[in-house]
């Protein structure tokens, strides 16, 4: 798995959890404040994507970034230890 795939499970997760951004264009540049998901629906997506992935990280240790690209990158540094 790489950080891009990890990109598309998180664009994913957004889509499912805010129907009204199923036709916005997500890129890994895009932040999910940006893209107008409240704290409650990003700590989902997060959950979800997590879940996907087979990682149990507590949450605080995933607070900084600042897009999307940037969260994939650091669940893909968690995933390999």
């Amino acid at each position: 798995m790489d950080s891009d795939q990890i990109v598309e499970i998180i664009i994913a997760e957004i889509r499912e959890t805010v129907p009204e951004l199923a036709e916005q264009a997500i890129g890994r540049d895009d932040s999910m404040a940006d893209l107008g998901v409240d704290s409650i629906e990003r700590s989902e997506i997060i959950l979800a994507a997590m879940e996907q992935l087979g990682l149990k990280i507590p949450m605080v240790q995933l607070h900084g970034p600042r897009n999307i690209g940037e969260l994939a990158d650091l669940l893909l540094a968690k995933s390999s230890g």
